[in-house]
Order: structure tokens, then C-alpha cells, then sequence
């Protein structure tokens, strides 16, 4: 019979590309969300039946228990990167990964992946790396050969890190960033996917890998590169800790007087998160363990970012037509 991985949150930005990948390597893949309707777009990955988007909550035991039943591996892709409402940083990436791997161990489940995320500490001040870091703590307990990977940060067509700037290049002549100076090594969602694929097919060892692409870069010099795809001419301005702070405490105001209705562009622990770098470290696994060459972004980002230049998918062809000769 043909084996059976559950992705939980298979539809979100890495869950997606990993259950294509699974798709074509001939599973069954079952795609755990919370709002299965919202994910029909998964079922095209596979032959009819092959892909099927269900219902899971992981904050409930007998939810997450009825999508592992059967399943030869499982692969956790759910993380948030601000908390709202009941979903909050240590009820999803801690608990919820703990509830994982424990209820996949005693349903006897071979193998797990974590996607954890580089910086996760547990004497972090951010509630966000110590909950991955608590996360990642309670799958080795249940699953001590479960496959952890810690990707900087990721980009794809569907990121909310380009896609976001580049949004924003399009007004005003300046471009506000807050840390312009940490360095991060951006790494492609497929390649991300791709080593979650080796590890729930058992082509990789347990343990930790830190995932980061070919290239680091301080954040005003991606911003930059990123002005460049997109042929638009900004001001990067960085915004100090301090004042961003001060931004985080006033959105979260907002947001919490808004029942959540409102979200602000930064908050207090995401400020926190960037005053660090988020660069592979030394001496720890990384993507040559997996024997897998992560692609450079300057191949991958004029692919998606094309709509924000001004002329959009003309911008090539008017170049090409200030060369004509008159």
C-alpha cells in the first residue's frame, strides 16, 4: 500500500511545496488544517484522491490524533509569527509540536520533521525563539530521531518578506526597515521543502539542521538587492530599536483594543528577534549534510517580484524599446 504522510499545515507557505514534493514522490498526503476548505487549491498536486486536505486543530489531542492514524510519517510546518487570540506562541510552537510528536509516537508513526526556525533559544527574549526551542525540546522527547530543521529566513513566491517590501516600495520615496544592519542568509521555501522530504522518507538523519542559502546579507543590502529586481529608486532608512519599540507597544495597543480586528506591522518580540542574526551557525548540520545545493536568491526573485515594478510584466519590453534605433 502506498504509504501516507500527514503535513500539518500543508497548505501554508513551506507546507505546500513540501506536499507537492511528497505528491510526486508517490504518497498519499494528508494536508492537516485548521480551515480545509481554504485548501483545495493542495488536491492538484496528486492524482485524484492522492491529496486530501482535513481538519486538525493541534491545540486539541483528539484532532491531531485523527489525522496521524495511519500516517508513516509526519511532517509539522506550523508556526506564527505574532500571537492572536488563542493562538498564542506557546500554545501552537510549543505545545502544538509537542502534542504532535507525542500522539505520533504512540500511534506508532516512523518517522517526524520539525520546522523550527534559526535562533530558537530557550533563554531567548523573545517568546517566539523560546517557544521554537521549547517546541523542538518536546518532539525530541516523543521522537528522539525526529529530523529538526532551523531555516533562516525563507522566501518564495508566496513569502511574506519580499513580497511585503516590495508592497511597500511602491509609496513614498523612502523604505523603513528596523535592524538594517542584522545579517540574515535567506534560503528558498523548495529547498526548505526539500530537506523536509528527506527527512520524512528517511534520507536523513535525525537531528538538527540549520538551513541558510549561499548568500549573507545585512538587511539594508536585501532590501537593496530587492529595489533593484523591482526597478524602483528608495531611501532605505533604518529605524532604531528604540523607536521601533515604541511602534511594537502602540500596534499592540491597537491591536488588543481592536479585539484583533487590527494588526500592526511590527511587534515588541518581533523587534526583539532583530537584533539578532539569523545566519547558519558553525559546527552544526546544515544543507550539505543533506547533499542538497541551495539555490541564490538573484535566481529565484525576479520570478515573483516582476508585478511591483512600475511596469509590471512591460518593464523588459520597454527597455528593450529605448534601444530602438529611430
Amino acid at each position: 500500500m502506498t504509504q501516507l504522510v500527514t503535513i500539518f499545515g500543508g497548505s501554508g507557505f513551506v507546507g505546500r511545496y513540501v506536499a507537492r514534493r511528497m505528491a510526486k514522490l508517490g504518497w498519499r498526503v494528508r494536508v492537516a488544517v485548521r480551515n480545509p476548505a481554504d485548501a483545495h487549491f493542495v488536491r492538484p498536486y496528486g492524482v485524484v484522491g492522492q491529496v486530501e486536505p482535513v481538519f486538525c486543530n493541534i491545540r486539541d489531542d483528539a484532532s491531531v490524533r485523527a489525522v496521524t492514524k495511519g500516517a508513516s510519517a509526519v511532517i509539522n510546518c506550523v508556526g506564527i509569527l505574532a500571537e492572536a487570540g488563542r493562538n498564542t506562541f506557546a500554545s501552537v510552537q510549543a505545545e502544538g509540536a509537542e502534542r504532535i510528536a507525542r500522539i505520533a509516537a504512540e500511534e506508532g508513526v516512523a518517522r517526524m520533521v520539525q520546522i523550527s526556525a534559526i535562533g530558537a533559544d530557550d533563554g531567548s527574549d523573545s517568546a517566539y525563539a523560546r517557544t521554537k526551542a521549547a517546541g523542538e525540546a518536546g518532539v525530541l522527547q516523543h521522537m528522539p530521531d525526529a529530523v529538526i530543521l532551523r531555516p533562516s529566513i525563507i522566501f518564495g513566491q508566496e513569502d511574506e518578506f519580499f513580497n511585503r517590501f516590495a508592497s511597500m516600495a511602491r509609496f513614498g520615496p523612502i523604505l523603513p526597515v528596523i535592524g538594517a544592519n542584522t545579517k540574515f542568509q535567506p534560503v528558498y521555501v523548495d529547498d526548505v521543502a526539500l530537506a523536509a522530504v528527506k527527512g520524512a522518507i528517511g534520507a536523513a538523519k535525525g537531528g538538527v539542521y540549520e538551513l541558510g542559502g549561499p548568500d549573507v546579507r545585512s538587511f539594508r543590502a536585501l532590501m537593496a538587492e530587492m529595489l533593484t529586481v523591482i526597478h524602483r529608486r528608495k531611501l532605505i532608512v533604518n529605524v532604531p530599536f528604540f523607536a521601533a519599540r515604541l511602534m511594537g507597544r502602540a500596534f499592540g495597543a491597537v491591536t488588543w483594543a481592536s479585539f484583533g480586528l487590527i494588526e500592526g506591522p511590527v511587534t515588541v518580540d518581533q523587534v526583539r528577534q532583530l537584533r539578532r542574526d539569523n545566519v547558519v551557525g558553525v559546527s552544526v548540520r546544515t544543507f550539505a549534510d543533506l547533499s542538497i545545493d541551495p539555490q541564490a536568491m538573484e535566481a529565484i526573485l525576479p520570478e515573483y517580484l516582476w508585478p511591483f515594478r512600475p511596469s509590471g510584466q512591460y518593464a523588459a519590453i520597454k527597455a528593450s524599446a529605448k534601444n530602438l534605433r529611430t
